[in-house]
């Protein structure tokens, strides 16, 4: 299977891809893989006809500078088309799936909700534009829930009856990242499209939830204190306010990653974090560190303020953190300011979720 990715950002379909097709028992795993256009190209899967499956990107577009920083040094072989409304379809090799997160902020209820009165939301007619030449048999497109609602549904309608006219059988549906093993509250719709006949079994609905992620890895909180059922799949609101001001219990999900907003917290939301021995913060420290009412203390240390509150610190999460709440390896996004990663990881992809949709799309019997 060949792919040409629109849109491409830090590589979250790329890598969601690689890890719907691999095969960890002959090959490296996808956080230790360095080198896309190998493994990606690299037999592992059989399908249901018994032949071997794989996957191979025949190249991206990107414009944005430090998503393309990020995306190259893990995928250095792969070539930037660029400019969407500069590529010349005929130039590009044959695919298979075409996939993209096309710009969603003109369709956001975060932002001015201009849609096609909007450039970036006019994209989508140049994704339609390569469809049109290319003729992919698979269409994988990725925007925000908002999609679906703005100008009371016409914008979507559009959409729909534009990939019908190029003959395409469509389904969609809006999946949370929070069912995918990581604890983000991220709504999104994904639209599967099919060329005339060549339908497989139906993507969607996608029902099942994955409730195994631990909360406590993804966030750090100054220790491992428990996580309730009643807890641990809310997002849990503590203090209200505007978007950026809004405190959270990190005991919960996060709430939604963004690229863009205002507030000290706003692309990331702010947590209250318990700070305990404030002078020995990064000391490492076995096991919980805080006891609740009613429980023995630990044992007394000169040094150690075992289970005392000495105050709450409302922090933002850290660049490692979103990459966690995104299905990235850590820092994979390290090398450009946290300013960029946060914007950057606000803009991706949640690799999860691709690969679970990639997987019952190519991979399933």
């Amino acid at each position: 299977m060949k792919y040409f990715s629109l849109f491409t950002g830090i590589g979250g379909f790329e890598l969601g891809i690689q890890k719907a097709y691999e095969n960890n028992s002959n090959r490296k795993s996808a956080k230790k893989c360095s080198n896309h256009a190998r493994c990606m190209s690299m037999p592992n899967i059989r399908n249901g006809n018994g032949r071997r499956a794989s996957a191979s990107c025949i190249g991206y577009s990107e414009i944005e500078k430090s998503a393309i920083n990020i995306y190259q040094k893990h995928f250095p072989e792969q070539k930037n088309y660029g400019d969407i409304r500069k590529i010349k379809p005929k130039t590009l090799p044959n695919f298979d799936l075409l996939v993209g997160g096309f710009p969603c902020q003109s369709f956001s209820i975060a932002g001015k909700r201009l849609g096609f009165k909007d450039t970036r939301g006019t994209l989508f007619f140049e994704i339609a534009r390569i469809i049109k030449q290319k003729r992919p048999r698979f269409l994988l497109l990725e925007n925000v829930k908002g999609l679906l609602s703005h100008n009371k549904g016409k914008t979507f309608a559009v959409i729909l009856s534009t990939l019908y006219e190029l003959g395409y059988d469509v389904e969609w549906q809006v999946l949370n990242s929070k069912n995918f093993g990581v604890p983000q509250n991220r709504e999104r719709v994904f639209i599967v499209g099919y060329l005339g006949k060549k339908r497989r079994a139906k993507i969607f609905p996608i029902t099942e939830t994955n409730k195994e992620t631990n909360l406590a890895n993804t966030i750090r909180t100054g220790g491992r204190g428990s996580i309730t059922k009643k807890h641990a799949w809310d997002l849990v609101q503590l203090a209200g306010g505007s978007q950026g001001y809004r405190v959270y219990d990190p005991k919960g999900i996060s709430t939604t990653l963004a690229s863009q907003a205002g507030g000290v917290g706003a692309k990331t939301g702010l947590y209250a974090i318990p700070v305990l021995t404030p002078d020995r913060i990064n000391k490492r420290q076995n096991g919980r560190r805080v006891k609740g009412n009613n429980e023995p203390s630990f044992t007394l240390t000169a040094q150690d303020k075992h289970g005392v509150f000495d105050g709450i610190k409302i922090r933002r999460l850290t660049p490692v953190e979103c990459e966690r709440l995104q299905g990235f390896p850590d820092n994979w996004t390290a090398g450009i300011s946290d300013t960029a990663r946060y914007k950057c990881l606000g803009n991706a992809v949640t690799v999860n979720v691709v690969r679970e949709i990639v997987r019952r799309l190519f991979l399933e019997k």
